[in-house]
């Protein structure tokens, strides 16, 4: 593989932001359900931000395909690194934060995500052969879990710390010859900080030789857009395929920050270190994915194991609205993390393939566009009254089952022509 050490460089910074910012994506919703009691406040804040990111998300496209990719990382990390950095000293520094603050820290993560992967799969398909697309998606998606296996770890640890040197993790205690004491928000935000130093000075020494001819064109943001619903409205099978398969995705970041918190608290009744494995078992569904979902489906069609991945975890869902063990919502974020992945991995693929390397940004857009009106509904339907009641919180996963239930029947609708399109 050519420029392997630039995707090592590139894997290396992602796993060292990956990990403060997973514990901090980790750590701010728990700590408004549990620490503040304000799970409304930061369920209306989410929707906002939400919201925003559908005209964020619009523009980060069109920068990805018209600037240098590895430029876009480095000024992204100063600026997220520079306002996180000043948030946590004034905590430090007045032992309190308020929770706007909080909200500010979760709102820049959630805007850095909506240009970082974008990118990091563009610079990745602009610096590897074609044939390896496939290997080269599957190797981000487990550095990134296995980064977040860590992060859920941490969280675990310090959301909650320990008591007489017991430490719960992934719903397994573990004795230990000291205590650990809880860290405050502000304190995991500061680490959060630091490590965004590290990843601009590594992507400092990024060198690479660009595979792919990248047409860069000076267009304005509208006119860029329409370039990506024109491609998509005169392939509109690809629409279809990369829309349906999106909607996993759209209803698993909505579970991980709105439902997941209440209904540790509300359903199963545990406390932050079973929200915190949460993240681990979904992590290690998605490793899973990450190192064999290419080779256990090799031999199919990429539509047909996305469809097979969406009636695995429909199943699954429909499950965790209905027991309260412990051991099935393990597994059920297991699953989840499982087919995610590998539905994330083969759209990645399918889109590769079938879309040119100067349009993919464009094309996502328009797609992450979608994604996040499908997010708002979401939110907007998770924000009732209803969800709040005693462990109403639970029937948000028959939600998520409906809507990939449609999803699933469009794709099968559609089989034959995406399949042959594609071909």
């Amino acid at each position: 593989m050519k420029n392997s050490n630039a995707i090592i460089l590139l894997f290396t910074a992602n796993i060292i932001s990956g990990l403060a910012q997973g514990i901090s994506m980790i750590a701010i919703p728990w700590y408004f359900v549990e620490i503040v009691d304000k799970q409304n406040y930061f369920t209306n804040s989410y929707l906002i931000i939400t919201f925003l990111t559908l005209f964020w998300g619009l523009y980060a496209g069109t920068i990805i395909d018209r600037y240098s990719r590895k430029k876009i990382f480095i000024i992204l990390n100063i600026i997220c690194g520079s306002f996180v950095g000043l948030i946590a000293l004034y905590g430090i520094y007045n032992q309190n934060i308020s929770d706007i603050f909080v909200i500010v820290v979760f709102m820049l993560t959630i805007f850095n995500y909506n240009i970082h992967y974008p990118n990091l799969y563009a610079l990745g398909q602009e610096i590897t052969e074609s044939k390896y697309y496939g290997k080269l998606n599957s190797y981000i998606e487990v550095q990134g879990q296995v980064t977040s296996v860590l992060a859920g770890a941490f969280a675990a640890i310090l959301l909650t710390g320990t008591t007489n040197g017991q430490l719960s993790l992934a719903g397994v205690t573990f004795s230990l010859p000291f205590d650990i004491k809880a860290w405050n928000i502000y304190d995991i935000f500061l680490m959060d900080a630091i490590t965004y130093l590290f990843v601009i000075l590594i992507f400092s020494y990024l060198k690479y030789q660009p595979l792919v001819e990248k047409n860069i064109n000076k267009e304005n943001l509208i006119t860029r857009f329409k370039q990506g619903l024109k491609f998509l409205k005169s392939n509109n099978l690809i629409f279809i395929f990369g829309l349906c398969s999106y909607m996993l995705f759209a209803f698993t970041l909505v579970e991980i920050h709105i439902v997941l918190p209440s209904y540790v608290r509300n359903f199963l009744q545990k406390l932050g270190d079973i929200y915190a494995s949460a993240e681990i078992y979904y992590s290690f569904g998605a490793i899973f994915s990450g190192i064999l979902i290419i080779r256990l489906f090799r031999n199919f069609k990429i539509l047909a194991s996305v469809i097979f991945l969406f009636a695995i975890v429909i199943i699954m869902l429909y499950f965790m609205s209905e027991y309260k063990l412990i051991w099935i919502f393990f597994i059920g974020n297991f699953i989840i993390g499982i087919t995610n992945a590998g539905v994330r991995i083969l759209r990645t693929t399918y889109l590769f393939n079938n879309v040119p390397n100067n349009l993919i940004g464009r094309v996502n857009s328009v797609f992450n566009s979608l994604n996040i009106i499908v997010r708002l509904i979401l939110i907007g339907i998770l924000s009732l009254p209803f969800f709040d009641l005693q462990d109403n919180i639970r029937y948000a996963y028959l939600v998520g089952a409906f809507l990939l239930v449609i999803s699933l029947v469009i794709l099968l609708i559609y089989y034959k022509k995406i399949i042959k399109n594609s071909e």
